[in-house]
């Protein structure tokens, strides 16, 4: 066995990379020039420097709800919640519940707020950042609102006839008319002698001004 294969006394120490650790060294040294620069450009501008979290790589750019959000829809229900299941607003409980950050909101403008907040947009793999919309596509969506407005005008002027307006007005205040005269038949036919029942008209007509 040669003197270069023989085990020395720090062969057990571990060896670093250091062209690694040199890149690794750089790039901090980057970022802290780069965090002074902001900072500095804050203070000039007479803002408060709030440092940025880093940004997920898988993380998607934020778009707009394709849907509007209903906020009434659990207006008039009744919900169960097991005793103890949220503590303050961490858990599912009663009212608006997020199911991607198990947070509930008694109130629809907090969970609005929730809804655009880094926190919510974080936990749903959302960057934040809004895409920029190109020249093409400005003019693809000018494009396809004038189409719509086009084809909604068109199938306005299909309807709005004033002749059939006022025929179709006149039908439904026949029918209306008719279904009245019906009703007063049937209460005559269930009174003694057919003479009806008097209605007694509450003043204001059970308006409250």
């Amino acid at each position: 066995m040669s003197k270069s294969d023989r085990p020395s006394d720090t062969s057990f120490r571990k060896t670093w990379d250091r062209a690694e650790y040199a890149q690794k060294a750089a790039e901090r040294e980057s970022r802290i020039k780069e965090e002074g620069k902001a900072r500095a450009e804050a203070k000039a501008a007479g803002r408060k420097y709030y440092p940025r979290a880093s940004t997920p790589p898988d993380a998607k750019e934020t778009i707009s709800r394709a849907a509007r959000l209903d906020v009434s829809a659990n207006v008039g229900k009744t919900m169960l919640v097991p005793a103890g299941a949220s503590t303050g607003k961490r858990g599912r409980g009663a009212g608006f519940y997020c199911q991607d950050c198990d947070l509930t909101f008694k109130d629809n403008l907090q969970f609005v707020d929730h809804l655009n907040s880094k926190q919510h947009l974080s936990n749903t793999g959302q960057s934040g950042e809004v895409k920029r919309a190109t020249l093409e596509e400005v003019q693809e969506r000018l494009e396809w609102l004038v189409q719509k407005k086009r084809e909604e005008a068109e199938a306005v002027d299909k309807v709005v006839d004033l002749g059939e307006r006022l025929e179709k007005r006149g039908e439904e205040l026949e029918r209306e008319r008719e279904e009245k005269r019906r009703k007063r038949r049937e209460k005559r036919r269930k009174t003694e002698g057919g003479v009806g029942v008097k209605e007694e008209v509450v003043e204001g007509n059970g308006i409250i001004c």
